[in-house]
Protein backbone atom coordinates (compact mmCIF):
# COMPACT_ATOMS: atom_id res chain seq x y z
CA UNK A 1 0.00 0.00 0.00
CA UNK A 2 1.14 3.39 -1.06
CA UNK A 3 3.30 5.37 2.01
CA UNK A 4 2.37 8.56 1.20
CA UNK A 5 4.34 10.17 4.62
CA UNK A 6 7.98 8.77 3.69
CA UNK A 7 7.48 10.54 0.27
CA UNK A 8 10.56 13.16 -0.01
CA UNK A 9 10.87 16.69 -1.97
CA UNK A 10 14.48 14.73 -2.90
CA UNK A 11 12.68 11.97 -4.59
CA UNK A 12 10.21 13.88 -6.19
CA UNK A 13 12.63 16.01 -7.51
CA UNK A 14 14.79 13.21 -9.21
CA UNK A 15 11.70 11.82 -10.88
CA UNK A 16 11.66 15.61 -12.15
CA UNK A 17 15.46 15.47 -13.32
CA UNK A 18 14.69 12.39 -15.31
CA UNK A 19 11.79 13.57 -16.74
CA UNK A 20 13.67 16.75 -18.14
CA UNK A 21 16.83 15.46 -19.09
CA UNK A 22 16.36 11.50 -20.30
CA UNK A 23 18.36 9.43 -18.49
CA UNK A 24 19.60 8.73 -14.90
CA UNK A 25 23.37 9.84 -15.55
CA UNK A 26 21.95 13.23 -17.10
CA UNK A 27 19.71 13.67 -14.06
CA UNK A 28 22.67 13.22 -11.52
CA UNK A 29 24.58 15.69 -13.36
CA UNK A 30 21.91 18.37 -13.30
CA UNK A 31 21.09 17.78 -9.56
CA UNK A 32 24.96 17.55 -8.66
CA UNK A 33 24.49 13.63 -7.40
CA UNK A 34 25.47 10.56 -8.40
CA UNK A 35 24.03 8.20 -11.07
CA UNK A 36 23.54 5.57 -7.55
CA UNK A 37 22.07 8.51 -5.79
CA UNK A 38 19.40 9.27 -8.04
CA UNK A 39 18.36 5.55 -8.44
CA UNK A 40 18.22 5.05 -4.77
CA UNK A 41 15.83 8.56 -4.97
CA UNK A 42 14.01 6.60 -7.37
CA UNK A 43 13.87 3.21 -5.75
CA UNK A 44 12.71 4.77 -2.41
CA UNK A 45 9.94 6.61 -4.29
CA UNK A 46 8.43 3.52 -6.27
CA UNK A 47 8.63 1.58 -3.10
CA UNK A 48 7.09 4.42 -1.16
CA UNK A 49 4.21 4.42 -3.78
CA UNK A 50 4.36 0.82 -4.99
CA UNK A 51 4.60 0.92 -8.23
CA UNK A 52 6.61 1.76 -11.27
CA UNK A 53 7.48 5.21 -12.51
CA UNK A 54 10.62 4.91 -14.55
CA UNK A 55 11.64 2.25 -17.40
CA UNK A 56 15.09 2.19 -17.21
CA UNK A 57 16.78 0.84 -21.16
CA UNK A 58 20.86 1.18 -20.68
CA UNK A 59 22.05 3.67 -22.74
CA UNK A 60 18.56 4.55 -24.56
CA UNK A 61 18.29 6.37 -21.01
CA UNK A 62 15.02 6.09 -18.93
CA UNK A 63 11.69 6.80 -19.41
CA UNK A 64 8.96 8.06 -17.35
CA UNK A 65 5.40 5.05 -16.81
CA UNK A 66 2.05 6.43 -16.84
CA UNK A 67 2.18 6.12 -13.00
CA UNK A 68 5.55 8.48 -13.26
CA UNK A 69 4.30 10.89 -15.62
CA UNK A 70 1.00 11.09 -12.98
CA UNK A 71 3.33 11.46 -10.28
CA UNK A 72 5.14 14.55 -11.95
CA UNK A 73 1.67 16.28 -12.19
CA UNK A 74 1.78 16.03 -8.34
CA UNK A 75 4.98 17.37 -7.91
CA UNK A 76 4.35 20.39 -10.42
CA UNK A 77 1.57 21.46 -7.80
CA UNK A 78 3.51 20.54 -5.03
CA UNK A 79 6.75 22.66 -6.32
CA UNK A 80 4.45 25.72 -7.18
CA UNK A 81 2.83 25.43 -4.28
CA UNK A 82 6.35 25.96 -2.33
CA UNK A 83 7.15 29.01 -5.03
CA UNK A 84 3.85 30.44 -3.91
CA UNK A 85 4.58 30.00 -0.39
CA UNK A 86 8.34 31.27 -0.75
CA UNK A 87 6.60 34.44 -2.74
CA UNK A 88 4.27 34.96 0.16
CA UNK A 89 6.99 34.84 3.09
CA UNK A 90 8.76 37.43 0.90
CA UNK A 91 6.05 39.39 0.65
CA UNK A 92 5.45 38.87 4.83
CA UNK A 93 8.85 39.74 5.42
CA UNK A 94 8.93 43.25 3.61
CA UNK A 95 5.80 43.94 4.48
CA UNK A 96 4.14 44.33 1.31
CA UNK A 97 1.55 41.36 2.54
CA UNK A 98 -0.66 40.22 5.42
CA UNK A 99 -3.46 41.69 7.66
CA UNK A 100 -3.89 45.20 9.71
CA UNK A 101 -6.67 45.41 11.73
CA UNK A 102 -7.37 49.34 11.80
CA UNK A 103 -9.81 50.82 14.67
CA UNK A 104 -11.24 54.44 14.35
CA UNK A 105 -13.63 56.38 15.94
CA UNK A 106 -17.33 57.17 14.93
CA UNK A 107 -15.79 60.13 13.54
CA UNK A 108 -13.94 58.89 11.26
CA UNK A 109 -15.95 56.63 9.13
CA UNK A 110 -16.68 59.90 7.10
CA UNK A 111 -12.90 59.41 5.73
CA UNK A 112 -11.83 56.13 6.84
CA UNK A 113 -13.39 53.87 4.12
CA UNK A 114 -11.49 56.01 1.45
CA UNK A 115 -8.31 55.76 3.46
CA UNK A 116 -8.52 52.26 3.45
CA UNK A 117 -9.10 51.96 -0.13
CA UNK A 118 -6.59 53.96 -0.98
CA UNK A 119 -3.91 51.93 1.09
CA UNK A 120 -5.45 48.75 -0.68
CA UNK A 121 -4.77 50.27 -4.19
CA UNK A 122 -0.84 51.34 -2.99
CA UNK A 123 -0.52 47.67 -1.69
CA UNK A 124 -2.81 45.11 -2.75
CA UNK A 125 -1.56 42.38 -1.06
CA UNK A 126 -2.22 44.26 2.41
CA UNK A 127 -5.58 43.09 3.90
CA UNK A 128 -6.99 46.46 6.12
CA UNK A 129 -9.61 45.37 8.23
CA UNK A 130 -11.47 48.39 9.48
CA UNK A 131 -13.54 48.68 12.56
CA UNK A 132 -15.60 51.33 13.50
CA UNK A 133 -16.64 52.68 17.36
CA UNK A 134 -16.99 55.37 20.05
CA UNK A 135 -14.10 56.07 21.94
CA UNK A 136 -14.75 53.70 24.36
CA UNK A 137 -15.27 51.26 22.28
CA UNK A 138 -11.96 51.70 20.57
CA UNK A 139 -9.84 51.57 23.89
CA UNK A 140 -11.86 48.50 24.89
CA UNK A 141 -10.21 47.45 21.50
CA UNK A 142 -7.10 48.18 22.12
CA UNK A 143 -6.85 46.87 25.64
CA UNK A 144 -7.60 43.33 24.35
CA UNK A 145 -5.67 43.64 21.00
CA UNK A 146 -8.28 43.61 19.26
CA UNK A 147 -7.21 46.58 16.92
CA UNK A 148 -3.23 47.02 15.81
CA UNK A 149 -3.80 50.50 14.89
CA UNK A 150 -5.91 53.41 15.87
CA UNK A 151 -7.50 56.66 14.68
CA UNK A 152 -8.99 58.75 17.37
CA UNK A 153 -8.51 62.06 19.29
CA UNK A 154 -6.46 62.30 22.81
CA UNK A 155 -5.02 59.28 23.50
CA UNK A 156 -5.86 57.25 26.53
CA UNK A 157 -3.66 56.57 29.27
CA UNK A 158 -4.13 52.75 29.14
CA UNK A 159 -2.68 51.20 27.50
CA UNK A 160 0.71 52.74 26.77
CA UNK A 161 0.68 53.89 23.19
CA UNK A 162 2.70 55.71 21.36
CA UNK A 163 0.59 58.59 19.53
CA UNK A 164 1.25 60.58 16.20
CA UNK A 165 -0.52 63.68 14.70
CA UNK A 166 -1.97 62.68 11.53
CA UNK A 167 -3.99 66.06 10.90
CA UNK A 168 -5.68 68.70 12.69
CA UNK A 169 -9.40 67.93 13.86
CA UNK A 170 -11.51 70.84 14.02
CA UNK A 171 -14.81 71.15 16.55
CA UNK A 172 -17.36 73.13 15.65
CA UNK A 173 -20.85 74.21 16.88
CA UNK A 174 -23.33 73.71 14.24
CA UNK A 175 -26.84 75.74 13.93
CA UNK A 176 -29.08 75.64 11.29
CA UNK A 177 -29.03 78.21 8.71
CA UNK A 178 -32.00 80.53 10.01
CA UNK A 179 -30.64 80.29 13.68
CA UNK A 180 -30.80 83.73 15.32
CA UNK A 181 -26.97 82.95 16.02
CA UNK A 182 -26.37 82.22 13.27
CA UNK A 183 -25.43 85.62 11.55
CA UNK A 184 -23.62 86.58 13.91
CA UNK A 185 -19.22 88.09 14.22
CA UNK A 186 -19.09 86.94 17.61
CA UNK A 187 -21.09 84.04 20.09
CA UNK A 188 -20.79 84.96 23.65
CA UNK A 189 -20.68 82.17 26.30
CA UNK A 190 -23.88 83.50 27.82
CA UNK A 191 -25.35 83.09 24.01
CA UNK A 192 -24.74 79.28 24.16
CA UNK A 193 -25.81 78.82 27.35
CA UNK A 194 -29.21 79.83 26.92
CA UNK A 195 -29.26 77.16 23.91
CA UNK A 196 -30.11 73.54 24.10
CA UNK A 197 -27.23 71.07 22.86
CA UNK A 198 -27.74 68.14 21.03
CA UNK A 199 -25.13 65.88 22.02
CA UNK A 200 -23.47 62.08 21.45
CA UNK A 201 -23.82 59.24 24.06
CA UNK A 202 -21.80 59.08 27.40
CA UNK A 203 -18.19 57.96 25.96
CA UNK A 204 -17.78 59.33 23.01
CA UNK A 205 -14.52 61.84 22.16
CA UNK A 206 -17.44 64.70 21.24
CA UNK A 207 -19.68 64.42 24.20
CA UNK A 208 -16.03 64.62 26.37
CA UNK A 209 -14.80 68.08 24.52
CA UNK A 210 -18.01 69.62 24.60
CA UNK A 211 -18.49 69.01 28.12
CA UNK A 212 -15.26 70.33 29.23
CA UNK A 213 -15.76 73.53 26.59
CA UNK A 214 -19.24 74.27 28.11
CA UNK A 215 -18.21 73.85 31.90
CA UNK A 216 -15.50 76.18 31.06
CA UNK A 217 -17.09 78.70 29.23
CA UNK A 218 -20.19 78.32 31.38
CA UNK A 219 -18.32 78.29 35.08
CA UNK A 220 -20.23 75.49 35.60
CA UNK A 221 -23.45 76.14 34.96
CA UNK A 222 -26.24 74.22 33.68
CA UNK A 223 -27.56 73.70 30.02
CA UNK A 224 -29.99 71.52 28.34
CA UNK A 225 -28.96 68.99 26.41
CA UNK A 226 -30.74 66.18 24.37
CA UNK A 227 -28.47 62.93 23.54
CA UNK A 228 -28.64 61.00 20.57
CA UNK A 229 -26.96 58.05 18.98
CA UNK A 230 -24.95 59.10 15.64
CA UNK A 231 -23.68 62.11 14.03
CA UNK A 232 -25.78 61.66 11.51
CA UNK A 233 -29.20 62.07 13.65
CA UNK A 234 -27.70 64.86 15.12
CA UNK A 235 -26.69 66.86 11.78
CA UNK A 236 -30.62 66.31 10.96
CA UNK A 237 -31.83 67.20 14.52
CA UNK A 238 -29.75 70.75 14.10
CA UNK A 239 -31.14 70.92 10.49
CA UNK A 240 -34.92 70.42 12.15
CA UNK A 241 -34.44 73.25 14.79
CA UNK A 242 -33.72 71.14 17.89
CA UNK A 243 -31.14 72.91 18.87
CA UNK A 244 -27.72 73.17 17.95
CA UNK A 245 -24.38 70.98 18.70
CA UNK A 246 -20.79 70.28 18.82
CA UNK A 247 -19.39 68.53 16.56
CA UNK A 248 -16.49 67.53 14.06
CA UNK A 249 -16.53 69.74 11.02
CA UNK A 250 -15.21 66.55 9.23
CA UNK A 251 -18.73 64.73 10.35
CA UNK A 252 -20.28 68.45 7.96
CA UNK A 253 -17.86 69.30 5.69
CA UNK A 254 -20.65 68.65 2.64
CA UNK A 255 -23.69 69.86 4.68
CA UNK A 256 -21.84 73.70 5.74
CA UNK A 257 -20.39 73.84 1.98
CA UNK A 258 -24.22 73.36 0.95
CA UNK A 259 -25.57 75.75 3.35
CA UNK A 260 -27.50 73.51 5.15
CA UNK A 261 -25.72 74.15 8.26
CA UNK A 262 -23.74 77.04 9.75
CA UNK A 263 -20.88 76.64 12.16
CA UNK A 264 -21.18 79.51 14.68
CA UNK A 265 -18.46 82.36 15.17
CA UNK A 266 -16.81 83.04 18.45
CA UNK A 267 -12.92 83.66 20.06
CA UNK A 268 -12.59 80.20 20.57
CA UNK A 269 -14.69 78.34 17.98
CA UNK A 270 -13.79 76.73 16.07
CA UNK A 271 -11.78 74.12 18.67
CA UNK A 272 -8.42 72.86 17.19
CA UNK A 273 -7.90 69.13 18.10
CA UNK A 274 -5.97 66.69 16.24
CA UNK A 275 -5.86 63.41 15.02
CA UNK A 276 -3.77 60.89 16.20
CA UNK A 277 -2.41 57.36 14.84
CA UNK A 278 -1.94 54.40 17.86
CA UNK A 279 -0.19 51.61 17.73
CA UNK A 280 0.46 50.02 22.09
CA UNK A 281 4.26 50.16 23.13
CA UNK A 282 4.20 46.60 23.94
CA UNK A 283 2.66 45.08 20.67
CA UNK A 284 5.28 43.81 17.99
CA UNK A 285 5.63 46.04 14.89
CA UNK A 286 5.66 43.56 12.37
CA UNK A 287 6.86 45.39 8.69
CA UNK A 288 2.87 44.89 7.47
CA UNK A 289 2.12 47.26 10.67
CA UNK A 290 4.69 49.18 10.18
CA UNK A 291 4.16 49.50 5.72
CA UNK A 292 0.65 50.70 7.02
CA UNK A 293 1.66 52.81 9.73
CA UNK A 294 4.09 54.87 7.74
CA UNK A 295 1.56 54.88 4.42
CA UNK A 296 -0.45 57.24 6.91
CA UNK A 297 1.81 58.93 8.30
CA UNK A 298 3.19 60.07 4.74
CA UNK A 299 0.15 61.55 3.83
CA UNK A 300 -0.20 64.37 6.82
CA UNK A 301 -3.27 64.31 6.74
CA UNK A 302 -4.58 64.62 2.96
CA UNK A 303 -7.28 62.22 3.70
CA UNK A 304 -8.93 64.02 6.26
CA UNK A 305 -12.08 66.52 4.95
CA UNK A 306 -11.65 70.18 3.90
CA UNK A 307 -13.76 72.72 3.73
Amino acid sequence: MPRIETITLKQLRALRAVSDNGSIAQAAEMLSLTPPAVHTQLRSLENNLNCTLVTRSGAAGAHLTAEGRAVLEAERVIETALQSCVEKLRALGSGQSGVVVLGVVSTGKYFAPALVADIQRQFPMIEVILKVGNRDFIISALQSRAIELAIMGRPPRNPAVTADPVGEHPHVIIAPPDHPLAGRERVTAEDLMNETFIAREQGSGTRILMTRYLDRIGDGQLYRLIEMGSNETIKQAVMAGLGIAMISQHTVTDELRAGRLVALKGDTLPILRQWYLLHREDQEMTPTIATVRGYIMKQHGRFLPRL
